[in-house]
């Protein structure tokens, strides 16, 4: 592909992984690995409009681990990639999407950062899933309440082993919900450490299921949980953090790491943490990499 810099687009040559989906998976499961995976959220969208095809082909050339993708439901039930639950800020067009079929959706075009039209097109699960196949892991956002249609293309694209599931939820609402899947996909508990309940939800689901990872989010740095990441790895699940933006993380957030990164994935580093959700992939990727920490 073109890699021109004054055209927005990303130097695939330069931060292509040699790494298969087999090897990625690999280090999905060393839960205390001391490799940080990098998940691309939304895909690439710096550089194409995001939740696209050309936003998750970016990611897959740049070698990033894992690409974070939404997904809601048309009027006629067609599992899609949007991450609003109106279609006004990242297409041409406006309303709900769940009053838009399949077929008016695809007269539409996405919008890239700065909100002007590109040619992409919405994509269906399945288109996304099929350019994501042998290439790259998925995790699925924005669907834990229609997992039941969703899981019909995950098997439909035969991906179960890319794709992981997250939620807010007990492990009691968890298997009462997703029973006939767990042993399919794989399933990302979301923690938010703020709640006073933290602790107690990590412990059950360690002790009675044991997540691939926990998702971590923390507006401070007040939980006793954020020093016992290490531990948590050592009982077989891996740790994920956003470093999205200020309230996800406490602060260390990806803006900041532009102006100083070891400020910021420097204390990721420290906190043993080993799952990395940004917005900004190419730029955590090199760190990485210069630290000998990501493949």
């Amino acid at each position: 592909m073109s890699c021109k810099k004054e055209n927005n687009q990303i130097e695939s040559e330069n931060f292509k992984s040699s790494s298969s989906l087999k090897s990625i998976t690999e280090e999905l499961n060393k839960s205390d690995s001391k490799n940080i995976m990098v998940i691309a959220h939304r895909g690439d969208w710096r550089n194409a409009p995001e939740n696209s095809l050309k936003a998750i082909k970016n990611c897959i050339d740049m070698g990033v681990d894992m690409v974070e993708i939404d997904v809601r439901l048309t009027k006629d039930s067609i599992p899609v990639l949007m991450h609003d639950k109106t279609i006004d800020r990242t297409t041409n067009g406006r309303g709900k999407i769940s009053k838009w079929t399949l077929n008016s959706l695809k007269t539409l075009y996405l919008k890239n950062g700065t909100n002007h039209k590109t040619h992409h097109r919405i994509p269906t699960l399945e288109e996304a899933l099929l350019t994501a196949k042998g290439e790259i892991l998925v995790n699925l956002d924005k669907c834990y309440n229609y997992f039941d249609v969703v899981y019909d293309v995950i098997e439909k694209t035969n991906t179960q082993d890319q794709v992981i599931m997250k939620g807010n939820v007990t492990l009691e609402k968890l298997k009462n919900d997703f029973e006939p899947f767990l042993d399919e996909v794989a399933f990302m508990p979301v923690i938010n450490l703020d709640d006073n309940d933290a602790e107690a939800k990590v412990n059950n689901y360690i002790n009675n299921f044991q997540p691939v990872a926990f998702e971590f989010v923390f507006n401070d740095l007040n939980s006793p949980i954020i020093d016992k990441f290490d531990s948590i790895q050592k009982q077989g699940s891996r740790v994920w953090v956003n470093s999205l933006w200020e309230s996800l993380n406490a602060g260390y957030e990806n803006d900041m790491a532009v102006i100083n990164s070891d400020s910021i994935y420097g204390w990721y580093i420290k906190k043993e943490i080993n799952m990395i959700q940004t917005d900004r992939p190419q730029l955590l990727l090199k760190y990485l990499r210069n630290k000998d920490l990501h493949n």
